[in-house]
């Protein structure tokens, strides 16, 4: 479980993006955390993934402080996926999902090929192996950078807008995948996107603001929704 703690964050310029943020991310569950560009949402996730560091509160996870982890040991549990999926465009695809194995776990070649391919088998995608991602569509590119963390067993895996250059069509497909998945992982998901939240998530926030504005299952959120509210 991630629990986020009373955080706050405020950039060098003194610009304040997170005001006092509590919430709990249950474990093996897609929590979506929603709102506006400059709501605080995408700090939030830099914060879980130790890429800033929050100047009051803390964030938990299985009861123990991330700031307190080592680096190494905090990365094998949380896996992170950008907005841009940052696939080595040099590297086929089966090379992409190898690298961290052998570069961060020590695997053996041969091991870290195998497991691969068990992995994108799994995951439909074996056919994409020997491809590079200059030759793959945008829906079968998240598939790959997901499974790509995914071979290294993260207990939580972050999602930066993971459908910002999907279509409807592709963007449900993947929301359908990714639920599929969750029985083994869980996820958090940044996305401004509310169809998209509604059909994978089932817990979230809205933020606004810096804050927390509202908090619960995603379709009683919905329900509720206003006016004021992101859309696509």
């Amino acid at each position: 479980m991630i629990e986020v703690q009373n955080v706050s964050f405020t950039y060098p310029d003194g610009s304040p993006a997170l005001r006092d943020v509590s919430l709990s991310c249950p474990p093996e569950h897609i929590f979506a955390i929603m709102g506006f560009s400059g709501s605080g949402k995408t700090t939030l996730l830099n914060c879980i993934a130790r890429f800033l560091h929050p100047q009051s509160g803390c964030i938990l996870l299985d009861g123990q402080d991330i700031a307190g982890m080592e680096a190494r040991v905090f990365r094998r549990q949380v896996g992170v996926i950008f907005q841009h999926l940052n696939l080595f465009p040099h590297l086929n695809v089966l090379e992409n999902m190898t690298l961290a194995p052998r570069r961060v776990q020590d695997r053996p070649e041969t091991d870290a090929r195998a497991e691969a391919m068990e992995m994108l088998e799994r995951l439909r995608i074996a056919d994409l192996a020997l491809s590079y991602p200059s030759q793959v569509s945008g829906g079968q590119a998240q598939r790959v950078a997901i499974a790509r963390g995914l071979i290294l067993k993260p207990r939580v895996m972050l999602l930066d807008e993971p459908t910002s250059a999907l279509d409807a069509k592709t963007t449900m497909e993947f929301a359908q995948w990714l639920r599929e998945l969750q029985s083994d992982t869980g996820f958090i998901i940044v996305t401004h996107d509310l169809p998209f939240a509604e059909e994978t998530a089932e817990k979230g926030v809205f933020m606004e603001a810096g804050k927390v504005r509202e908090e619960g299952h995603i379709r009683d959120l919905l329900q509720h929704s206003t006016g004021d509210r992101p859309h696509v």
